[in-house]
């Protein structure tokens, strides 16, 4: 495999995903935003692998080059592991980061500090062409705050504290959060199995 498709428009999943496979020199990773296209591909599947798989299986249908496609939930053990699956549209339609991690705060107002714990999920698909897929997981636990705190990252990253820290994700530099986040530990297992 000489090449692989990063099968989204996220640009900071990209720069993530990009940053973490650097020590592949032979390895070409491309994006969408190389083919100046934008496929129209809904979640709606009912769980991380399946979302990943329908992204990953869709824009190969289209380029026919491997794809590489990642979803990612944040499961909250006081709101029954919501938003999960729904994380990126938890808000509504028109959701923003912004408007997630409120939104988020609002559902947890009446719950204590020590009850917030919550964990990120990855899941990556790599679909290399119709009968060969492979699914490389990656958690990360943590808890949630009551505000909005840090400048960098994305997502629910200004409300969330990993394990062993007293920093958001937003407050990490790059380098930081990758030794720590569910993300980086997915695209290492990816990595060794392209090692492999």
């Amino acid at each position: 495999m000489k090449k692989i498709l990063i099968a989204t428009g996220n640009s900071h999943k990209i720069n993530e995903i990009k940053l973490l496979l650097q020590d592949f020199p032979g390895l070409k990773i491309l994006s969408l935003k190389d083919f100046c296209i934008k496929p129209e591909i809904t979640e709606d599947k009912d769980s991380l692998e399946k979302n990943s798989l329908k992204k990953a299986r869709e824009t190969y249908n289209i380029l026919k080059i491997p794809c590489v496609s990642d979803d990612t939930g944040l499961f909250v053990e006081a709101l029954n592991g919501a938003p999960g699956v729904h994380s990126a549209r938890y808000s509504g339609e028109n959701a923003t980061y912004d408007s997630n991690c409120r939104k988020l705060l609002y559902e947890l107002k009446d719950i204590p500090a020590k009850d917030r714990n919550a964990y990120f999920e990855t899941v990556i698909c790599l679909y290399i062409n119709d009968n060969e897929n492979y699914f490389f997981n990656g958690i990360c636990k943590g808890r949630i705050i009551n505000e909005v705190r840090g400048k960098y990252g994305f997502g629910y990253d200004p409300v969330f504290v990993p394990e062993g820290y007293d920093r958001t994700f937003a407050e990490m530099t790059n380098e930081e959060k990758n030794n720590v986040s569910h993300r980086s530990a997915a695209v290492k297992s990816f990595a060794g199995f392209l090692k492999n």
